[in-house]
């Protein structure tokens, strides 16, 4: 029993060497637990009984390789998913960041970190633009989407989204900010001028600094706790001083950041640098 078990060990640190090499994702990053329940959707849909199997299906038909990249990254994601949490965020967070900027250069920076298809970097945009009214273009703007699934970047940049991903949309911003084509959505130019996407590892990318605000939700929940460490830490340095960290609602400070931040709205997991 033990050498099966050894066995089945080594199948599986041979996949994760694969995945490596060939799709550029660091799997030592996440938890084992994690990281098995999203690569045994590609076992079972592929029929492939062991991680050996799926290896030889991997060397034999490089085609599986998108699929298993779906499979590892998906995310369920709506606009303004957790209404809740955008209700602050539209009250209190995007005027305080207004109200800070004074008469001075009025530029806005916002991260959504982990962006998968675009929604929460729209939402926030549409929330801005709600907010500023006739001021919106005296702002200079940008929101910037990173996530390390090129698949995702590709479907944000387009800004094409399906009726079940519009669910939360409020009516009067669906007539504002989108033009309907078909069965689905498009996002309005006015939006896609101040966002721009692009691939970012959290972990061994660049670091990225001069936020006032970053959005990390339901991400970090899929790390090793010593990189949920490191990156709270990279978030906090990436905020200008009075800078907001919004993150996920299952998802808790750890490490030296939580002396750091302070907290803003502890219900909704808002802090402030």
């Amino acid at each position: 029993m033990l050498e099966t078990m050894q066995k089945k060990d080594a199948d599986y640190e041979m996949l994760k060497t694969l995945i490596h090499k060939n799709l550029g994702f660091n799997c030592e990053q996440y938890k084992d637990s994690h990281f098995k329940r999203r690569i045994d959707v590609r076992l079972r849909a592929t029929n492939s009984g062991t991680y050996r199997d799926y290896v030889k299906l991997l060397q034999s038909n490089s085609n599986e390789y998108p699929e298993l990249m779906e499979a590892l990254t998906v995310n369920v994601t709506n606009f303004f998913r957790n209404p809740e949490v955008y209700d602050v965020v539209e009250k209190e967070i995007l005027p305080a960041l207004i109200k800070a900027k004074g008469t001075g250069l009025k530029s806005i920076r916002i991260w959504s970190a982990g962006c998968s298809i675009g929604v929460e970097a729209y939402s926030i945009a549409m929330l801005l633009h709600y907010l500023l009214g006739n001021d919106f273009n005296k702002y200079n703007i940008k929101i910037t989407g990173t996530d390390i699934d090129k698949d995702s970047l590709l479907k944000a940049q387009q800004g094409i989204y399906s009726g079940a991903e519009m669910k939360d949309v409020r009516p009067a911003f669906l007539s504002s900010y989108f033009v309907k084509e078909g069965n689905n959505f498009i996002v309005s130019e006015e939006l896609k001028k101040v966002t721009q996407f692009k691939k970012q590892d959290l972990i061994s990318g660049p670091k990225m600094n001069g936020f006032d605000a970053i959005f990390c939700r339901n991400v970090t929940i899929y790390f090793q706790k010593e990189l949920q460490e490191q990156l709270y830490m990279d978030f906090y340095n990436a905020l200008l001083k009075d800078g907001f960290f919004v993150m996920g609602k299952t998802e808790t400070l750890i490490g030296p950041s939580k002396d750091m931040f302070r907290a803003y709205n502890s219900k909704e997991r808002i802090y402030q640098k």
